[in-house]
């Protein structure tokens, strides 16, 4: 299984934004030179976390955007289900009647197990905490930790 860039992209970016949330706002532009993503990119993925109440938009010279709760209350596993339209892994997991075979599939069930270990697992990682472990014992800078965890998706810009 793959997410996709959108999911990755926009945890990266909110991570981002936590790691200077003390700071204020912060310019998508520095976003996206410090992470290696598309500024344009961003500006797309930025638009449904705003509607889900995630990130504020601040204008004027100072102006930029921030988190808009601490990082202690955004998990990982909601903004990817924010990003991915939902934690089914396929479609037929949450809705039967996509599928003429739902009923009587046994790969169905897996699925659905599957993604409610994965997003069970994701629920419990916090913003904060992938902070805390950035700034752990063996000295990795924070980029480098965000960006390693595209190396087994076959992404080297996740």
């Amino acid at each position: 299984m793959k997410l996709s860039t959108r999911s990755r992209y926009g945890t990266r970016m909110l991570l981002d934004m936590a790691q200077h949330y003390k700071q204020g706002p912060v310019h998508l532009g520095d976003i996206a030179r410090r992470q290696h993503i598309s500024l344009k990119y961003l500006e797309q993925i930025i638009i449904p976390l705003k509607k889900a109440h995630y990130v504020e938009s601040v204008r004027g010279p100072k102006g930029g955007h921030l988190l808009a709760k601490p990082p202690e209350h955004i998990t990982v596993g909601e903004i990817v289900a924010l990003l991915e339209d939902g934690t089914n892994l396929v479609g037929c997991t949450g809705q039967a009647e996509l599928c003429e075979r739902s009923q009587n599939c046994p790969t169905r069930l897996i699925w659905r197990e599957a993604a409610q270990a994965m997003f069970g697992r994701l629920q419990t990682i916090t913003l904060a905490n992938l902070l805390e472990r950035a700034n752990g014992g063996n000295g990795q800078e924070l980029h480098e930790i965000i960006t390693a965890t595209g190396a087994t998706s076959g992404d080297s810009h996740s």
